[in-house]
């Protein structure tokens, strides 16, 4: 990081960034950061569960609108024959590779041509000065604007998110991604004006980088970060946290996280990127107040009883997610991410996923293979004891790669032992607990509210069987 930091510091100083173009005006009622017209989807990364590419075909324009997808940044990475498959599985009808290394090129009317009338481009993963190389300045570039001029959306994951913005991290043209602020790759395509994006931030343990190495000295400049799978939709100044994991926004106008320089969202909140502000929290929707959580939690506030973390999510939105009595983490890693609680019974759900090899082994590759569901980060599997050990950050993003959910379609899935399926009234109910008698741990699904309740404890004590009960009881509407 040292190394990193120093690096970046004596590249800035030895050339000056390039000047930024010169502004159109702007009315007082235009957005500051985001687009006049159309939408962004800035995403960081990692899996992306099917609310993201949904909202990206919404906001094409629906199943039949032509998309581009761009993976330059890919390199010698890119595999053809697999490019935009993750819309086509989506939906999307109508997808077309846009690929050169060739500026000539990018910059022919005959090239161009073909995305004249796209509703959506998506730039995928890679290396960000890729993409400067390829299309910065070119016809093609322009191109990419006129999709958002004429009301459609321009969208990326990884390196695609961060070349959305007007200040590029992480742009050195090598594979060494440590760098933040390379002088010859500062400019991005500023869809997101005087904005800097970051992406992989708790997975790669990136979260203090963007305040070490820009926004400590530049205040005027907004950043934006997310973690792998969680997206912001932005249109004109509002932006919407969506997908499995957290946002985060440094040189916000309000106070940060307490010992943090940045704010932290999850899907469900609402943010004002022009006013630096919280427009809404998801959380603000529920009965779940400051009152009734330290009553059911506030008891584990102090760690003495081994910490405690609850993540509760409806219909997409993350409701709650704290954690208790868990010490603060190196790097800022949100303390719901760690450390690993043992999951007991709930492991069996994990486990539910091995598939053996051929020789009915349950080798690494097996392990691997779950934790890639939903893009699990910290879990752990103990193959001398066979148990597992994870957070509520991690359960959740299982969850959702487990038993995908399309926007606004009922939850049908039919979970695996041993989680027991009952009828309280007139509701279905999910329930697994860590152990036999209901104490450590609970994973608790409502499948026809689309509500998931976890809690996990290093408490032999704590009744998490009675605290997903009262959170259920506090959630649900009356029955019918």
């Amino acid at each position: 990081m040292r190394y990193a930091l120093a690096l970046s510091l004596a590249l800035i100083a030895c050339r000056s960034p390039a000047p930024a173009p010169t502004p159109t005006p702007r009315s007082a009622t235009s957005p500051r950061i985001g687009p006049e017209t159309g939408s962004l989807l800035v995403v960081g990364g990692g899996q992306q569960g099917p609310e993201i590419f949904a909202k990206f075909i919404e906001l094409a324009g629906g199943p039949d609108a032509l998309i581009v997808e761009v993976p330059t940044a890919g390199g010698d990475s890119i595999n053809l024959r697999t490019v935009g498959r993750g819309l086509r599985a989506a939906g999307a009808k109508n997808v077309v590779v846009y690929h050169t290394t060739d500026r000539k090129l990018a910059d022919a009317d005959s090239f161009v041509a073909k995305i004249a009338n796209a509703r959506g481009v998506w730039f995928g993963g890679g290396r960000h000065y890729r993409l400067v190389n390829s299309y910065m300045n070119t016809k093609s570039q322009r191109a990419f604007e006129a999709v958002l001029a004429r009301g459609g959306v321009v969208g990326g994951s990884s390196a695609g998110a961060s070349i959305l913005a007007s200040y590029l991290v992480r742009g050195a043209p090598s594979n060494n991604n440590r760098i933040m602020n390379h002088p010859r790759y500062l400019t991005g395509f500023g869809y997101l004006r005087n904005t800097a994006v970051d992406q992989h931030v708790v997975a790669r343990d990136r979260l203090p980088d963007l305040y070490d190495s820009l926004t400590i000295r530049r205040r005027d400049l907004l950043a934006i970060s997310e973690d792998e799978g969680t997206a912001w939709v932005v249109r004109g100044d509002t932006a919407e946290v969506i997908g499995r994991g957290k946002a985060f926004v440094y040189n916000a106008r309000e106070l940060t996280d307490p010992g943090r320089p940045f704010v932290t969202l999850l899907p469900g909140d609402k943010f004002d990127l022009g006013a630096r502000r919280v427009l809404s929290r998801a959380a603000s929707t529920s009965r779940l107040d400051g009152a009734f959580l330290d009553e059911l939690f506030g008891s584990y506030s102090n760690g003495v009883r081994g910490g405690l973390a609850v993540l509760v999510a409806r219909n997409g939105h993350v409701l709650l997610n704290r954690a208790y009595g868990i010490p603060a983490q190196p790097r800022f890693t949100p303390e719901t991410a760690a450390p690993w609680f043992q999951l007991g019974r709930l492991g069996e759900v994990l486990s539910a996923a091995f598939v053996p090899d051929s020789l009915g082994r349950l080798g690494a590759a097996s392990v691997r293979r779950v934790l890639a569901i939903g893009g699990m980060q910290r879990t752990r599997y103990d193959t001398v004891g066979g148990t597992w050990s994870a957070n509520v950050d991690d359960l959740y993003r299982f969850e959702l790669g487990r038993f995908p959910v399309r926007p606004g379609a009922p939850d049908t899935a039919t979970p695996p032992p041993p989680f027991a399926v009952d009828t309280v009234g007139t509701r279905v109910r999910h329930a697994v607990y860590a152990t036999e008698d209901g104490t450590r741990g609970a994973w608790v699904r409502w499948p026809q509210e689309r509500l998931v309740i976890m809690v996990l404890s290093n408490d032999s004590a704590a009744d998490a069987r009675s605290m997903a009960a009262r959170l259920s009881e506090r959630l649900l509407p009356p029955a019918p």
